[in-house]
């Protein structure tokens, strides 16, 4: 068997966030998320397309096999239970914001771990 290990090494960091691709792990604030496969996909395809909206139909068919129009209510499940294992407060999302009518975007976090409370 060919070892890949290489291919699979990089690692996403946004903010807190930190998607390891080679290990297929998730983790805010060092502390590891556990995610459903569905949530997992979603979350890489947004961190993938970074600051960029994207579409409902977009998401549906880059992440469901057979995309029906009544998969949007699945998505919009699958994005709440998302949100709520990486948001802090849901309310005000850091790292996932909806656009109404669109699709989703994943928010570029800027790093203020330096700055502001000491």
């Amino acid at each position: 068997m060919l070892h890949t290990e290489s291919v699979n090494a990089s690692v996403f960091y946004n903010g807190e966030l930190m998607i390891d691709y080679g290990a297929g792990t998730v983790s805010v604030e060092g502390r590891e998320i556990h995610l459903m496969p569905l949530e997992y996909s979603l979350l890489c395809l947004l961190a993938q397309n970074v600051g960029k909206v994207l579409t409902y139909q977009f998401i549906l068919d880059k992440v469901w096999v057979n995309a029906l129009e009544s998969d949007m209510s699945s998505l919009r499940v699958y994005m709440a239970s998302l949100r709520k294992k990486i948001e802090k407060d849901t309310a005000h999302p850091q790292y996932i914001q909806t656009h109404i009518g669109i699709g989703y975007r994943m928010i570029k976090v800027e790093d203020k771990a330096t700055s502001g409370q000491g």
